[in-house]
């Protein structure tokens, strides 16, 4: 682990902010791993491990991680640890990042990449969950996010075909070059009816994957649902987990 950005929730906003650039520098934006993408999803691809979080009030944190090979569940592992600060936008690792490696320190399995319940590289600070926790762990990991957090869609994101991608470019809210594309709204499902549509998902490299792999293992991952299975199975656990608590 990189233990020099474990995220401090004590920390002041302006240390916050400087860590955050310090792991976008550690970051890398590009494909680096050694499994076949092409395998993804697939009972002899790379283990994929999905995470999400379910919330006990607002000082308490269910962090859910479920490995996957294919369709096969391989380990699930979970903590339930408090919160320390609220959510704060752009600074959301500081508020999960601990709980959610908690819940990696229960986990038994390598897994080869894994897809976070928020941001990577469409971030203010290209330092979003997925990047922050991606760099600590040294692992192939890809921000999904169900809302657009910052820079520009290259083109209209509205009711847009199932299988589409739509890239999303720096601009000057993101700390990048204006035009670098640090993402894409992918649309993974949509409805037949022109009265109901599904909004896309907004999906940026983490670490060690480049934007358009970071939207391949998304779509290779999604088995006829929007959310990618092993975040929507890291979701349904957390929630498994929530209940046995509240009883």
């Amino acid at each position: 682990m990189r233990t020099e950005f474990v995220p401090d929730p004590s920390a002041t906003r302006e240390e916050m902010e400087a860590q955050q650039r310090a792991v976008a520098q550690a970051a890398i934006f590009d494909d680096d791993f050694d499994f076949d993408v092409e395998l993804v999803g697939t009972n002899v691809g790379p283990l994929v491990a999905g995470v999400d979080q379910a919330f006990l009030g607002d000082d308490r944190a269910v962090s859910a991680v479920v490995v996957t090979r294919g369709e096969t569940v391989v380990e699930r592992a979970h903590a339930v640890t408090p919160l320390s600060i609220p959510y704060i936008p752009g600074l959301l690792s500081f508020r999960e990042g601990g709980p959610i490696l908690a819940a990696f320190e229960e986990l038994q399995t390598d897994p080869d990449c894994v897809l976070f319940d928020g941001s990577g590289r469409i971030h203010f600070r290209q330092a979003g969950l997925a990047t922050h926790l991606g760099v600590i762990l040294d692992l192939p990991s890809v921000g999904v996010a169900k809302n657009l957090l910052c820079g520009t869609p290259v083109d209209s994101t509205a009711d847009l075909p199932a299988g589409t991608r739509v890239g999303i470019d720096a601009d000057g809210r993101v700390d990048a070059p204006a035009g670098t594309r640090i993402g894409y709204a992918v649309q993974t499902k949509q409805y037949d009816s022109s009265n109901r549509h599904v909004n896309p998902l907004y999906v940026s490299p983490g670490h060690r994957v480049g934007a358009e792999t970071a939207a391949d293992l998304v779509e290779a991952t999604c088995a006829g649902y929007k959310l990618p299975e092993p975040t929507r199975l890291a979701d349904a656990y957390a929630d498994e987990v929530k209940r046995t608590i509240d009883t």
